[in-house]
């Protein structure tokens, strides 16, 4: 009788030889997947760097300051903060506004030397519970609290990688926390203590008090945010698109009742073996993401040709969740703060080509970081679409044709030029 694991059968039957896979082959001495690094060993290499320091039941250490709220089982989900026993320039670990120029090597070693602390609560907060409050208070703080933590046992190896959230290290169920938070920011101090404040309006008002995005999506997930009654915390994956899109969606309300742009531009930029282009069109409010992964890249790791996919909306907006994800709420988001800044409305199309470099997923910080760069850049400036395109080519590898064919917006925006030639 064959031996099964969870019962599935683990071993072929003795007459078929045993499949082997290409990273038994590889050993990550040939990269036969195709890419220029590892990724398992990336992570191996930045676990082990810190192994030491952050597999221990005893940790005494800094939090940057940051938090995890996980979705599992909700409304019972773990919470607890990031601790890293590192002392220099934690700040930096949790803030993805400032990542921008980092190579990947340098985000990942930084991020896995966090060690996410673990206790289950209700969202809601149905008991008094110190932990709960404890994290509510690092999600204020101004400075990187002192945070002592014994884990019932050493934490494990659990490397998180996601679209949608920054990857982190190991991770410890806590027995005890001690965290000297010290002063905290005034600024979601002030909304925390206004409880008749619904959780929109403190998230724009924070925002436009110049708190960091993903500072305002900390104290959103932690709870602190909104109408005494309604508060509870909110798992981090939902919290950062929930912000992008609350965001994205006020600065878009306001633009609308600007002029159009009178001109075609194309803002172009690279970073983490990824292409951008943002092309702004003088039309009314639309806009499109696209993303085409190579082969071997984080979510084309098998494919034999470039897979593209993409999401869109025109001036009314979109009802239901975008098929690209929460990318689509941040790039959205960086496109009307150029907007909102320079008064104008638009239209909008992303094209984003990530290539074999781009060998894991880090959040969609990512997008939000990457597109705000790129319109940070001098754009060119075109009276054509033609022209434009023609530009926007000269930076992409892919045929211009094979981004119109996966475009709503650019094949709309060709048919209306036909029109008004009549």
């Amino acid at each position: 009788m064959n031996q099964a694991t969870n019962g599935v059968d683990i071993f072929s039957d003795h007459r078929t030889p045993y499949p082997v896979s290409a990273c038994v082959k590889c050993r990550g001495t040939r990269m036969l997947c195709g890419k220029p690094v590892c990724p398992i060993l990336v992570k191996y290499y930045a676990d082990s760097r810190v192994r030491d320091l952050t597999s221990k039941e005893e940790l005494d250490g800094l939090s940057p300051p940051g938090i995890f709220i996980g979705r599992f089982g909700y409304p019972r989900v773990d919470i607890g903060p990031f601790v890293t026993p590192m002392s220099d320039g934690v700040e930096l670990f949790d803030t993805p506004e400032r990542w921008v120029g980092m190579k990947l090597e340098e985000i990942t070693q930084m991020r896995f030397s966090l060690i996410r602390g673990k206790h289950s609560v209700r969202v809601d907060r149905d008991s008094d519970d110190r932990i709960y409050s404890l994290v509510q208070e690092i999600s204020m703080a101004r400075a990187a609290p002192a945070t002592e933590v014994k884990f019932a046992r050493k934490p494990s190896v659990t490397i998180a990688l996601d679209d949608d959230i920054q990857p982190f290290g190991r991770s410890g169920r806590i027995e005890k926390i001690r965290a000297d938070t010290g002063s905290f920011d005034r600024r979601i101090e002030k909304a925390y203590y206004d409880t008749d404040l619904r959780a929109g309006e403190a998230v724009y008002s924070l925002y436009r008090s110049n708190v960091l995005v993903s500072s305002i999506q900390r104290a959103f997930s932690a709870g602190v945010l909104g109408t005494g009654r309604n508060r509870k915390m909110v798992p981090t994956r939902w919290s950062i698109t929930a912000v992008d899109d609350m965001l994205g969606r006020r600065l878009l309300s306001e633009n609308k009742l600007n002029g159009t742009l009178w001109e075609y531009r194309v803002y172009s930029f690279d970073a983490l073996d990824n292409r951008w282009i943002v092309l702004l069109l003088p039309t009314s409010w639309r806009y499109e993401l696209i993303e085409a992964w190579y082969p071997n890249t984080t979510w084309n790791p098998t494919g034999r040709h470039i897979s593209i996919m993409s999401s869109h909306e025109f001036y009314d907006g979109r009802r239901d969740y975008a098929e690209i994800g929460g990318c689509y709420y941040s790039a959205r988001l960086a496109v009307n703060e150029l907007l909102k800044k320079e008064g104008i409305q638009a239209g909008a199309v992303i094209m984003r080509e990530a290539h074999p470099g781009y060998i894991m997923p880090i959040g969609v910080w990512n997008v939000r970081e990457h597109v705000r760069a790129t319109l940070r850049t001098r754009p060119a400036r075109f009276e054509t679409l033609n022209d434009a395109l023609t530009f926007a080519q000269k930076h992409l590898e892919i045929p211009m044709e094979r981004w119109m064919m996966n475009s709503t917006i650019l094949r709309d925006a060709v048919q209306q030029r036909r029109l008004e030639q009549f």
